[in-house]
C-alpha cells in the first residue's frame, strides 16, 4: 500500500487531466471532420478520405497526463483521479441532458443546434464512459508493470506501449458499443474509423513524448517521488492509496 503523503502538484495534475477528459468527450463529438489523405489509399481504399471526431486531437491528452500520474505517483494515485474522471464524466452526461430536455424559450431558436451538439445519446454517453474506464485503466496497468520491468528506464517505451494498449480497448469498446447497428455510421465502416482514431490518438502520444519527459522530469524532482507499485493493490475498485 502506497505511504500516505502529501504533494505540491498532484491536485493541479488531477485537474488538468479530468479538465481536458470532459473537454473531449463534450466538445470532440460535436464536431465530425474529414480530411483528405490519398497517400494512405494505397493501404485501403477507405483511407483516401478520413472522417474523425475531432475529439481525437485532445482525448489522448488525457492519456498523456494518466502516463504522468501512474509513472510520478503510482497506480493508486493514478486510479483514484481515473475515478474522478469517471464521476466527472457521468455528471456531465447527466446534466447536458437534463438541460437539453429543458423546454425552450417560444423566442429562443437555437433548440435544434444544441440538441446536436450536446444532446449525446445514452447509449453513445455509456459506450464512452465504459471505454474510458477500460481504456485508462489497461493504459496505467500496463505503463506500472513495464516501469519495474524496465528498471525504471526507458520511459517512452512504457508510455507510447501503454498508450498503445489502453488506446486499442478504448476504440475497441466504444465503436461497437455506440455505433454497431445504430444506423449512425454504415457498420462495414467501423473497422477503419476504429484503426484510424487508433492511430491518430497513438500518434498524439508519440508528438507529446518530449513533453512528457519535461513534466515527469519536473515533478519527479519537485515531489522528490518516483513511485514503484511493487506492492500495490491494483483492483481497480480500490480507492485507498
Amino acid at each position: 500500500m502506497a505511504e500516505q503523503r502529501s504533494y505540491r502538484y498532484y491536485e493541479f495534475v488531477m485537474a488538468a487531466f479530468v479538465t481536458i477528459l470532459i473537454c473531449s468527450n463534450l466538445i470532440g463529438p460535436a464536431k465530425i471532420a474529414q480530411v483528405q489523405t490519398p497517400w494512405l489509399g494505397w493501404i485501403h481504399p477507405g483511407l483516401a478520405s478520413i472522417a474523425f471526431g475531432a475529439g481525437v486531437l485532445f482525448f489522448p491528452i488525457s492519456y498523456v497526463f494518466g502516463d504522468i500520474l501512474t509513472e510520478v505517483y503510482g497506480y493508486a494515485r493514478a486510479r483514484r483521479v481515473i475515478w474522478a474522471g469517471f464521476a466527472g464524466l457521468g455528471f456531465a452526461a447527466f446534466m447536458a441532458a437534463v438541460v437539453v430536455a429543458l423546454p425552450p424559450a417560444p423566442f429562443w431558436e437555437n433548440q435544434r443546434a444544441y440538441e446536436i451538439a450536446f444532446g449525446t445519446t445514452w447509449r453513445i454517453a455509456a459506450a464512452s464512459m465504459i471505454a474510458y474506464f477500460c481504456g485508462e485503466f489497461a493504459n496505467s496497468f500496463v505503463l506500472s508493470k513495464m516501469k519495474i520491468l524496465t528498471a525504471g528506464k526507458w520511459l517512452w517505451t512504457r508510455t507510447i506501449g501503454s498508450t498503445i494498449v489502453g488506446e486499442a480497448v478504448d476504440s475497441t469498446l466504444f465503436y461497437p458499443l455506440a455505433f454497431f447497428d445504430s444506423g449512425l455510421i454504415p457498420n462495414e465502416q467501423l473497422p477503419v474509423i476504429m484503426l484510424v482514431q487508433f492511430l491518430g490518438k497513438v500518434a498524439v502520444e508519440v508528438l507529446f513524448t518530449p513533453v512528457t519527459y519535461k513534466i515527469v522530469g519536473v515533478l519527479k524532482r519537485a515531489e522528490h517521488e518516483d513511485y514503484y507499485d511493487r506492492r500495490t493493490n491494483f483492483n481497480p475498485f480500490a480507492l485507498k492509496v
